[in-house]
């Protein structure tokens, strides 16, 4: 595992690029907290997150390259296509997947109904936006650090399963706001 910042991350853009396309394990800072997550698509990868956060049935949520993305991997009802102007924040919307191809769907929401989505009002979504790979998002922890250190004590900076840890310095620390958008009237999930 290495620890990197984002100056190495952008000097060496098209290496890094590549390592999220091949499905590498990443802690990254998003505009809350850290996170945990690699390529929605590599399902081994996925696996190796579930099994590091010892989350064995709940859905992922993911980081979307873009508005585009969701637009053509979702169903967004044309009563909430308001939402996507609130994006990049701090919201993760649940949408109905009509493209299962898009994800790894089995490994990312476990058959269930709805698949939550992010765009970070961070530097790092725009990464992953030029990586036009979707990116599991899931907090970096068991308990909701916001600092590398404070996640350190947890062991994840130790764990061999991960390939990089992005310091990115204090967060935020507050969640994103959750929004069910799969029917007419919309549901807070969280606040």
């Amino acid at each position: 595992m290495n620890v990197i910042t984002k100056d190495e991350i952008l000097q060496n853009l098209d290496f890094y690029l590549n390592e999220i396309k091949l499905g590498k394990i990443f802690i990254y800072p998003t505009d809350t907290i850290y996170g945990i997550g690699c390529s929605a698509l590599v399902s081994k990868s996925i696996s190796l997150i579930r099994k590091i956060k010892k989350r064995d049935e709940k859905a992922f949520s993911v980081i979307a390259p873009s508005k585009k993305w969701i637009n053509e991997n979702c169903n967004v009802l044309d009563v909430h296509k308001k939402y996507l102007e609130k994006l990049p924040g701090k919201y993760t919307f649940i949408f109905e997947l009509i493209n299962e191809e898009s994800i790894s769907k089995r490994e990312v929401i476990m058959d269930k109904e709805g698949l939550g989505i992010r765009i970070l009002n961070h530097w790092f979504s725009e990464i992953i936006s030029q990586s036009e790979t979707p990116f599991i998002t899931t907090s970096a922890n068991i308990s909701g650090e916001k600092n590398i250190e404070e996640i350190k004590k947890e062991g994840l900076l130790t764990d061999p399963r991960i390939d990089y840890v992005i310091d990115d310095g204090k967060l935020d620390g507050k969640a994103s706001k959750v929004i069910d958008l799969r029917k007419e009237r919309e549901i807070i999930l969280r606040e």
